[in-house]
């Protein structure tokens, strides 16, 4: 897991500042004496990977710089009960400003590891590698991909731009998926990586003939992913996608793939349960 560049995350964690602040934080200036000094601490309700403290603390420090913040947890933790994860002192209005914010960041990213350590658990003893998918919150993929790689997950391509993937929305336009597997390299040349997905053991064959890089198996059950890599025969990695869960992934990995990515890392996991609790000093 790679510490993640804070100052590349301003742009989204000001946009998220100012969504929930707007003009001013009102219920605190009407209730809180500006004088007022408290503590809060972030502490886990449940058993849970921990992934985001940095990213809470930077956001308490872009709404308050005269906040201090203290990192108590690491990310990629595995964290009990009553974990406390960070703390926050200084000004208690600017902390009841950053604290649904920030919470609402940390209890998503927490999620996504959590999952995601599930997952790698699950595979454990086999090949098989996790990965992620694009199917990510807008704006937030940094943020969730990040949290994967928290989970002991890895990251899939980043977007667009840093990976090539041939979908079947791409070969609706080409006959056949050695048409398109010959047309991207003849377009990208021999250095870039060409991964294509298949649907059948035919799309399969084709795709190894054209020179594939990558294959990715698409919906295939655990049967039909053992035939697969019978055909296959170690000669390219291959990804399995598609509708595989928690009581399905150990069948997968265990046909031999090299990757399992899993779209429910990013696109429908579940808020870890972490309060701020705020403590007048």
């Amino acid at each position: 897991m790679n510490p993640i560049e804070l100052t590349l995350l301003h742009d989204v964690l000001l946009a998220a500042i100012r969504e929930d602040v707007g003009s001013g934080d009102i219920t605190s200036r009407a209730t809180i004496p500006s004088v007022a000094r408290a503590s809060a601490r972030f502490t886990t309700k449940q058993p849970l990977v921990t992934a985001g403290t940095p990213i809470a603390g930077e956001m308490v420090r872009l709404v308050d710089q005269e906040l201090e913040f203290e990192q108590v947890t690491a990310d990629g933790t595995a964290a009990p009960v009553g974990t406390v994860l960070g703390e926050i002192r200084g000004s208690a209005r600017s902390i009841l400003t950053v604290e649904r914010t920030s919470l609402n960041l940390l209890q998503r990213m927490c999620g996504i590891a959590t999952l995601t350590r599930q997952y790698v658990d699950r595979v454990n003893g086999t090949r098989a590698r996790i990965v992620d998918t694009r199917k990510t919150a807008p704006g937030l993929r940094i943020l969730d991909k990040y949290a994967v790689a928290c989970g002991g997950g890895m990251n899939h391509r980043m977007g667009l731009f840093d990976g090539v993937l041939i979908k079947n929305n791409h070969l609706a336009f080409h006959r056949s998926v050695a048409d398109a597997v010959k047309e991207a390299r003849r377009r990208l040349g021999h250095l870039v990586k060409i991964e294509i997905e298949v649907r059948s053991f035919d799309e399969l064959r084709n795709a190894l003939g054209a020179g594939a890089d990558v294959v990715l198996l698409d919906n295939f059950t655990p049967e039909q992913t053992r035939k697969a890599m019978e055909i296959v025969a170690g000669q390219i990695p291959i990804e399995s996608s598609g509708g595989i869960t928690l009581e399905t992934v150990r069948e997968f990995a265990e046909a031999g793939v090299d990757y399992i990515s899993i779209g429910a890392l990013t696109h429908s996991v579940p808020a870890a349960d972490i309060h701020l609790r705020v403590t007048p000093q």
